[in-house]
Formats: structure tokens, sequence, C-alpha cells
């Protein structure tokens, strides 16, 4: 009996390079994800340090009002900024999202083409399996006419 050969072994190999491909296109929305995330707190901690500084420069005694003024345009550019960060997270969590989805889609074709030679390779065991008894058994029933006579 020929040895077993699964017809599919290319199809199976495009379906892996697609999940991998998948696999690290997911990275990089990730990386993207994380970046995203390091801005608004870089830009939080630049808020908490602004507000400390309106807070010592409003201090009773002399006042500067135009550094006020500025640091109060200052804070008002920073909302702005982490409002606009805030939501490119809100994309980015959902472009992750798709593309995790993508690669769920792409392991299960993986997995159902794995599935599917590992059964075809046992039916295959099976049938050589028979193939040997079947062998085995005329062996046998000669050897035992032989005894016979």
């Amino acid at each position: 009996m020929p040895p077993f050969r699964f017809r599919l072994t290319t199809l199976v190999r495009l379906r892996e390079a697609e999940r991998d491909e998948r696999r690290s296109r997911l990275s990089d929305a990730q990386q993207a994800e994380d970046i995203v995330n390091a801005r608004i707190a870089d830009i939080d901690a630049g808020l908490g340090g602004l507000r400390d500084e309106t807070g010592r420069r409003s201090r009773p005694g002399p006042m500067d009002v135009d550094g006020l003024m500025e640091l109060q345009r200052y804070e008002l550019l920073l909302k702005a900024e982490r409002q606009a960060a805030v939501q490119q997270r809100e994309l980015v969590a959902a472009e992750v999202e798709r593309r995790r989805e993508a690669l769920v889609a792409a392991d299960r074709e993986v997995r159902v083409l794995e599935r599917l030679r590992e059964t075809q390779q046992q039916r295959h065991r099976q049938a050589e399996e028979r193939q040997e008894r079947k062998v085995l058994d005329e062996i046998a029933a000669q050897g035992f006419c032989r005894k016979e006579r």
C-alpha cells in the first residue's frame, strides 16, 4: 500500500501562512494601541504637573496673570490632545478586536484542515492494518493447508 499523502498539504501551508500574517497584523495593532495608551498616560502626567504649577502660581501674593493664562491655554491644548488620543484609542481598540477575530477565524480554518488530515491518516492506517491482517490470514491459511496434507 502506498504511504499516506495528504492531498491538501498546499492548502494547509497557505492557511498557515495567512494565519501567521494575521497574527503579525494583530501584533502591529496591539503595539499601536500601546503607543496610544502611553501617549494618554504622558498627557495625563503633563496635566497633573500643569495643575500643580497652576496651584503654585495661584498662591496669595504677587500673581503673574499672563503666566496663569498661558498655563490655562496650555491645559486646554493638552485636554484637546487627550480627547483626540482617546478617540484614536477607541479606533485602534476596534481594529485590534477586528484583527483578533480574523486571527481566530484563520486559526479555526487551519485546525479544520489538520483534523481532516488526522482523520484521513487514521483511515489510511486502518486500511493498511486490514491489508496486513488479510495477508497474514492468507499466509496462516496456506500454512494450515500444508500441515493438513
